[in-house]
């Protein structure tokens, strides 16, 4: 299938794409080792559980803040060099919080590594969106996205493997793999086709955000309910199989990796029907089909049925979001495409970046139930995407570069 995806295509255009589904990858990869050992860091600095949650609300919180600096960076020095910075230095944070000798310096590196992380989904995203053929994009929004639970499936691998050996020091210290990856991309991808050094008023997020506010608000409320959908179902999940089902870290590791098989199968696969059947369609009906996986993924009692419950769920969770780099990519305005996706997806982080901690509050005032708060934070947020995208406006097709009339609808 990818075969196909890809017949027909340049060197440079096959390159931008698996340059940044490597860079999403390994930023995932980054991300996730710290939800595999929130406990033992807990242990480490004697403090609850529910204050070292912290660390990722902060790493959630500030990704905005690299979406917008290093997006304006990408809009005006272009996206190959800014995605270079990005992957350098979401690296050497991943690394540097092995050393941390508190949990307040830990929380510092978090907010940091958050800051770098936020920069590099849109720049990536714009630079892919803006290099390829048009009637890829969801295909490719597929293969793009399912990065993620790519990431989060080396790190369930590192930790079920490595862990035992290296503790939760070292898994931070094997995050500064991905900083190989940009002798790659300056070797081998070069600059998007449709860029260019926008400046002055035209190329001033301000003007264009007030032009299309409602498109805007729109995007970032759908972003919102989005990386609940996400996190709700991802963060927290080893915690749970460790502390209410007491699974070894093996078997913890074991489950992780197939429901991120599910996850990025089912993100290639919404993201390509996107392409025939339209993109909200597909989010809706991905959302949907999240809630009869909801009992199994959240109640079930045995590891079996646990991993089979949480394929299903990722495999719809990450449907949904296999889409997404298409369709907010086609929704941007033009001259703001290294900005606008990545700024409006990192603002819905921020609104969300609160939930494991929500989630672990939940759980400790129901005597530890999990599967109580993930429950409810699942349930609810599918419903909302379901409703979100079924009313709102896709762009499916845009030609990048032109006016897009589509766009005008929300302006």
């Amino acid at each position: 299938m990818l075969t196909a995806v890809f017949s027909g295509w340049t060197r440079d255009q096959r390159n931008a794409v698996w340059a940044c589904y490597l860079g999403w990858t390994l930023d995932a990869f980054d991300f996730f080792l710290m939800v595999f050992i929130l406990e033992d860091v807990a242990a480490e600095f004697g403090v609850p559980l529910t204050e070292v949650t912290v660390a990722i609300f902060l790493t959630l919180a500030m990704r905005p803040v690299g979406a917008f600096v290093f997006g304006r960076l990408a809009d005006r020095f272009g996206r190959q060099p800014m995605l270079m910075v990005n992957i350098v230095l979401y690296s050497v944070l991943e690394f540097a919080s092995g050393f941390a000798w508190s949990l307040t310096s830990l929380l510092v590196l978090r907010a940091l590594f958050g800051v770098a992380m936020g920069g590099e989904w849109g720049i990536g995203a714009s630079l892919t969106m803006e290099t390829i053929p048009a009637k890829a994009r969801g295909a490719v929004s597929g293969i793009l996205q399912a990065g993620y639970p790519t990431g989060y499936l080396l790190a369930s691998v590192v930790f079920g493997l490595l862990y035992p050996w290296i503790g939760w020091r070292g898994m931070f210290m094997v995050g500064v793999v991905p900083a190989l990856l940009v002798l790659f991309i300056r070797r081998n991808v070069k600059e998007s086709p449709s860029w260019r050094p926008h400046v002055g008023a035209e190329g001033s997020i301000i003007p264009i955000l007030k032009r299309h506010w409602t498109l805007a608000l729109y995007a970032i409320v759908l972003m919102t309910a989005f990386n609940f959908f996400s996190h709700g179902t991802q963060d927290l999940y080893p915690t749970f199989l460790r502390e209410q089902h007491h699974f070894t870290p093996r078997t913890v590791g074991t489950i992780a990796v197939i429901y991120n098989i599910g996850a990025i199968i089912g993100g290639f696969l919404f993201g390509t029907l996107s392409e025939r059947f339209g993109r909200r369609r597909m989010i809706v009906i991905a959302a949907l089909l999240a809630l009869p996986v909801l009992p199994l993924w959240a109640f079930s009692t045995t590891a079996a049925m646990l991993a089979v419950g949480a394929f299903l769920m990722q495999f719809m969770v990450q449907g949904a979001w296999g889409i997404i780099p298409a369709h907010l990519n086609e929704l941007s305005p033009d001259a703001v495409r290294g900005t606008f996706p990545g700024f409006v997806y990192q603002l819905g982080n921020l609104l969300a970046s609160a939930n494991a901690t929500i989630q672990a509050g939940i759980a400790a005032s129901h005597g530890g139930n999990f599967a109580l708060a993930m429950a409810w934070v699942c349930g609810i947020v599918a419903i909302a995407i379901a409703l979100l995208a079924g009313l709102g406006v896709e762009a499916k097709g845009t030609t990048f570069g032109e006016a897009a009339v589509a766009k005008e609808v929300l302006s």
